[in-house]
């Protein structure tokens, strides 16, 4: 028999569903807090949550993806008496089965519930790590319920010869999730091959990704078959897509749809059976809207989407990676395994990590390096731009917060800027910022370029944009 539960404090709704729900045979449970119906969520199973979005200990969505995680997987259906476009994206990438308005649409709060059951009744319940070969994710750390939820997506694309997209900031681990995929496939056995779509010149992309004959321009001595024969059967994998020029887009979109190209200086098709995954730290829709890519590429890249948290959003997944990292680097260094001050991991927890996991590895070996045979890592073998930061940070905090130039002036007469304009402003302040950090904390490019997680050439180009002297000579 179906369980139900509904986390509200509206008690003649609640009432009315609970009768609904009685009728057709199912059985209910009713929480007034989000801590209360959490901890149900936890201790007993349920096919369908309804969740109030709004609840006197907080907002619906934010114990969304911990109720979606639970053992039961339910289906969880958000409740606003007020819905906004903002929250509905947000619940549904955070995993909900539908964003619903109440009470005018109680009809369709019904056929919600109806619906999500039907699925429930007909669907396999497995767990996502049961499909995955753990040698093949075994860097990817991690049992946060977002990670819980990517892990759940990159089941599914593996199962699928669909295109996938892969989204996050950088230094999230979207080649590790894309290597993933591909060896958890059915062309596990065929060629991975990698495009970095930021670090090729615009005049080069067209030859490396189709190929040449000779003579197809100067210096062409020889016929070069391009990366896409070379990921036939296998997967080609486009890193930072957001940096292929428009001129490609159209001529790579063709190759998506027919599976043929032609070679420059060439002129007979070629047939290249490949899977497609690519990634990008941009935002493509907001691209597509300032007509910097093309809306029917997007669409063909998306068939699954793939969004990977921050490590600022994922918090309590720190400890498990530095453990699993912490084991490697002792061993490749040939060290005893170490143990952690109390202080350590409260540092590793207040920094915001702006390069994500990769920068906290990073900072891991360089920790380990530091501590050499001493046995207990201590904040002080962290680098010096993370202790430095978090002291100018603690003081920062002290003293009055200074607007960044992305605050709203929300005045009476003034006229309120979009979001994406503030959104914009932020941004640019926050990179502004971190740059000109990590030009005084770093040694060299070198340095620069792996805390950032960033390649040469797109370092250069924004420390160039932000007029950021790098101190060091391009090489």
């Amino acid at each position: 028999m179906p369980s139900i539960l509904i986390i509200d404090t509206n008690e003649s709704f609640v009432n009315t569903l609970r009768g609904e729900i009685n009728q057709m045979g199912h059985q209910s449970e009713v929480a007034s807090t989000l801590a209360e119906g959490l901890a149900l969520a936890e201790s007993r199973s349920f096919d369908v949550i309804f969740l109030n979005a709004d609840m006197p200990d907080g907002r619906g969505v934010e114990i969304l993806p911990r109720l979606v995680a639970t053992a039961a997987s339910p289906e969880v259906i958000l409740l606003v008496d007020s819905g906004h476009p903002d929250e509905a994206e947000l619940a549904i990438k955070m995993g909900a089965w539908d964003y619903l308005e109440r009470p005018s649409t109680a009809m369709a709060i019904d056929l919600s519930l109806v619906r999500a059951l039907q699925y429930r009744a007909k669907r396999i319940p497995r767990e996502p790590d049961a499909l995955l070969k753990k040698e093949t994710f075994e860097d990817i750390v991690g049992s946060s319920p977002q990670m819980k939820q990517c892990l759940h997506v990159l089941a599914l694309a593996a199962n699928s010869d669909a295109n996938v997209l892969i989204t996050g900031e950088t230094g999230t681990g979207k080649e590790l999730f894309a290597w993933a995929i591909h060896h958890n496939s059915k062309r596990a056995s065929r060629r991975f091959v990698v495009v970095d779509c930021a670090a090729l010149p615009e005049t080069l992309v067209e030859s490396t990704l189709f190929g040449y004959e000779k003579g197809a321009f100067t210096g062409a001595d020889k016929a070069q078959s391009g990366l896409i024969k070379r990921a036939d059967g296998g997967t080609l994998f486009l890193d930072e897509v957001g940096e292929m020029p428009l001129s490609v887009q159209k001529s790579f979109l063709r190759v998506l749809q027919e599976r043929r190209f032609r070679q420059l200086g060439g002129g007979s098709e070629i047939r290249s059976d490949f899977r497609l995954i690519a990634a990008s730290n941009r935002n493509l829709d907001r691209m597509v809207q300032r007509r910097q890519f093309r809306k029917d590429l997007l669409f063909r890249l998306r068939s699954f989407t793939m969004e990977l948290p921050p490590l600022r959003e994922r918090i309590e997944d720190i400890r498990e990676i530095v453990d699993h990292h912490a084991v490697k680097l002792c061993e490749s260094y040939g060290f005893s395994r170490k143990g952690f001050s109390p202080d350590f991991f409260e540092v590793l927890h207040r920094y915001d990590w702006p390069g994500n996991v990769r920068e906290l590895v990073n900072a891991l070996e360089r920790a380990v390096s530091a501590a050499g045979n001493e046995p207990v890592l201590y904040p002080k073998h962290l680098p010096t731009y993370v202790r430095a930061r978090l002291a100018r940070a603690t003081f920062d905090q002290e003293q009055s917060p200074r607007s960044p130039r992305g605050t709203v002036d929300a005045r009476p007469g003034k006229t309120m800027p979009s979001l994406d304009v503030v959104r914009e402003a932020v941004l640019a302040d926050a990179e502004q910022s971190y740059l000109k950090e990590l030009m005084t904390a770093v040694g060299s490019m070198e340095e620069a370029c792996i805390i950032s997680g960033l390649s040469r050439s797109r370092l250069y180009a924004l420390l160039k944009k932000y007029q950021v002297p790098s101190c060091f000579r391009k090489m």
